[in-house]
């Protein structure tokens, strides 16, 4: 098991190493197969040894080989947070389609994190496309959320019919169509709530299709979850951006960031706390 972890391990880091140039040219509508990777400073192409995940960077001691200049650490960064994840997906799943749908996921999701705090951009390419994934994977792997079959019972002694929307209700793709529903309308609404009184633009739409992505993977009660603990988290480090660095009450913080670490989260621990809240 152990040679497995590692396995996993490595192959988390050098999928986590093309996330990195996801992440610095999607938002820069710039293609991610080409040009090879290079220094943005000086143009010379790193060369297979220089591009080692987390290890090069050690060894260069976060400077380029050709110019010095200085590397961002988000790239070891990213890269040891997917050999993480990977791990975590091995662990919690094992060998599953589960897992595979969790690793696709929380790929997604890091990009996600890192362009919001970078660029303050969502690329359509990964929210667009990572609904679609979303989607596809409920047909093999289930949205264990039986949202829908709840919303039934409860319409039941009022809707006549409502008890033949049963076996609809277990559905995993309805519940992955009503989970991406639910989480990009949600914050649609709101954005368009928080338009109608301030006259600000408080929600862009990269976040609207970032949550109907995790709504197509998670389902409908982890996608109000995510939300929750997305704003929770939003708030605090807003108070925090505020008092510390005398920022005024329009700071744009990356929400995205927010809702995609709440989510990768939950995509492992969601089952667990929906045993105990909200079963």
């Amino acid at each position: 098991m152990l040679l497995i972890s590692i396995f996993t391990f490595i192959l988390g880091a050098v999928i986590g190493s093309f996330l990195n140039v996801c992440i610095l040219r999607l938002p820069q509508d710039q293609s991610v197969v080409r040009p090879r990777s290079h220094c943005p400073k000086c143009g010379n192409l790193i060369k297979a040894y220089d591009n080692i995940p987390i290890f090069s960077y050690l060894v260069l001691r976060g400077r380029c080989r050709s110019c010095k200049t200085s590397i961002s650490f988000l790239y070891p960064l990213v890269e040891l947070l997917t050999g993480l994840m990977f791990l975590a997906c091995l662990w919690s799943f094992g060998f599953t389609l589960d897992a595979v749908k969790n690793a696709v996921l929380g790929c997604l999701l890091i990009v996600l994190i890192f362009t919001d705090i970078k660029f303050r951009l969502l690329p359509n390419e990964i929210t667009i496309c990572g609904m679609l994934a979303g989607l596809v994977f409920s047909v093999f792997v289930p949205v264990r959320d039986q949202s829908l079959e709840a919303i039934v019972s409860l319409l039941s002694p009022f809707v006549p019919r409502a008890a033949t929307w049963i076996p609809w209700a277990h559905s995993s793709l309805l519940n992955s169509v009503m989970g991406a529903l639910f989480g990009s309308g949600i914050l649609f609404l709101v954005g368009e709530l928080y338009f109608w009184i301030r006259r600000v633009e408080g929600m862009g739409m990269g976040d609207v299709k970032m949550m109907g992505m995790v709504g197509a993977f998670l389902g409908i009660k982890l996608t109000f979850f995510t939300i929750m603990f997305g704003s929770l988290l939003g708030t605090v480090f807003g108070i925090i951006a505020i008092l510390r660095h005398q920022k005024d009450l329009q700071y744009e913080l990356p929400f995205g960031t927010f809702l995609g670490t709440a989510a990768l989260l939950l995509a492992f621990i969601g089952g667990l706390l929906l045993q105990f809240i909200l079963p």
